[in-house]
């Protein structure tokens, strides 16, 4: 897989949404900040694990999750 840096800005819905498996949510989050991605409410959870979802810089949204199962 790869990711491209592409000129135009966003200016729909995000088409795809990325969701990061990470070992430590609060580490992840603040390495995100510090990157230049914001916190979009307080972390979430569900029957899969705790999320946090952030904004990069131009708006996009991705999510990072701890405790993900893959899906067999």
């Amino acid at each position: 897989m790869a990711l491209t840096v592409v000129p135009e800005p966003k200016t729909v819905k995000n088409r795809v949404h990325l969701d990061v498996d990470v070992d430590d949510l609060a580490d992840a989050t603040e390495a995100c900040e510090r990157l230049g991605a914001t916190r979009v409410g307080d972390v979430m959870s569900d029957e899969l694990g705790g999320f946090q979802v952030m904004h990069d810089p131009e708006g996009n949204e991705f999510c990072l999750i701890l405790g993900a199962t893959p899906i067999a």
